[in-house]
């Protein structure tokens, strides 16, 4: 490695490092000031509370990887040119994509570490941060108690359970509606029961203390049992409590094979397959913005670091208000949910390019 490469490396990595810390800094600053009420009204310790934070920020250094890289390819990048060291880097030969080839290899390094990170490390710590947003702080009660479960299980049926109860694996209020089409409409076939429990052993549900009604046109026929074993239900207990979770608590193979099982029940799964593509897409922008960063801070501007700053928080603004709003047309089936995910990526790939084009060499 040339002593240029080796310098642009020092100051690129600890300036990505200083801007994370600043960053989870103030971001858990502003977080505690609004909560710290409420866990004291709740009478939660200290240990919990640093808990809570220390499972908040891996997700901070999610949100803000793409912004410290950004920030610190401007601020390398500018710092040379207000010194007049980028100056002396051009008179002798070097281009401004040899001068970028290790800030890009580096961000592609983080990005790609960023892909393990925010798929299993970052989904671990959110399924914790939430179990005490539940207890401490009152959030997704709805969540805590497994309550008003509905399912759609194939184009024909749909199961409402009252709530579910994962560690005895039992439900009460139990309704099991078929219909004769995938209209909905037509009812053929409706199970009502008091419980339904998974018998792990035979790897089926049974449902206990109930009644089965037919129809048959306008004639109704009543069929009691204690015990009825109900075959052709495609969900097993896991399925029922990942229902519930939201998508940051699932890992990559969890959201694709929740993803799978909501496709085999014939439920539209756009917003869950975004959320997939995104695990992936997002850790890519932080390659992204060094595109973006170099070229802006490459000659002199006036306002020196201080407008390289505003420079990259209004490009990163833009990249994540543009990325949201696309998610909403993904969610509601308008775009493919790939397409959707990657879209913001290949937008500002492509304006980072015809900006590195444009730059005086």
């Amino acid at each position: 490695m040339k002593i240029l490469d080796r310098f642009i490396t020092k100051q690129f990595l600890l300036t990505v490092l200083f801007g994370l810390i600043a960053f989870t800094a103030i971001f858990v600053i502003i977080d505690l000031m609004e909560k710290l009420d409420d866990f004291l009204d709740r009478k939660a310790d200290a240990m919990v509370i640093v808990q809570y934070y220390i499972a908040f920020i891996p997700e901070i250094i999610k949100l803000m990887t793409p912004v410290g890289v950004l920030l610190s390819s401007l601020f390398t990048t500018g710092r040379l040119s207000n010194n007049n060291e980028l100056t002396a880097i051009k008179a002798s030969g070097v281009s401004i994509y040899r001068y970028m080839a290790p800030m890009l290899i580096l961000a592609f390094i983080i990005s790609a570490a960023s892909v393990y990170f925010n798929g299993w490390v970052v989904p671990y710590a959110n399924r914790q941060k939430y179990r005490i947003e539940q207890v401490y702080l009152q959030q997704d009660l709805e969540i805590t108690s497994r309550s008003n479960i509905y399912l759609q299980d194939g184009p024909k049926r749909i199961v409402s359970i009252g709530f579910f109860d994962g560690t005895a694996k039992l439900g009460p209020r139990v309704s099991v509606q078929d219909f004769s089409d995938t209209n909905l409409i037509s009812l053929a076939d409706r199970y009502d029961a008091r419980h339904i429990r998974w018998e792990s052993a035979a790897k089926s549900w049974i449902l206990l203390n109930g009644a089965e009604r037919v129809f048959s046109g306008k004639n109704e026929t009543l069929h009691p049992f204690t015990a009825l074993p109900l075959d052709g239900l495609h969900f097993v207990p896991s399925d029922i409590v990942k229902k519930q979770d939201k998508p940051d608590e699932m890992n990559y193979f969890e959201l694709k094979q929740f993803i799978a099982n909501q496709q085999r029940a014939g439920n539209d799964v756009a917003r869950w397959a975004v959320d997939f593509y995104s695990k992936i897409s997002f850790p890519f922008a932080s390659f992204i913005v060094v595109l973006f960063g170099v070229p802006f801070s490459y000659g002199k501007r006036r306002g020196g670091l201080a407008v390289q700053f505003g420079i990259s928080v209004a490009v990163c603004f833009v990249y994540l208000a543009f990325m949201k709003t696309s998610e909403v047309f993904g969610y509601n089936g308008d775009l493919n949910p790939m397409l959707t995910a990657w879209l913001a990526n290949i937008l500002f790939f492509t304006g980072g390019i015809v900006n590195i084009i444009r730059v005086e060499k």
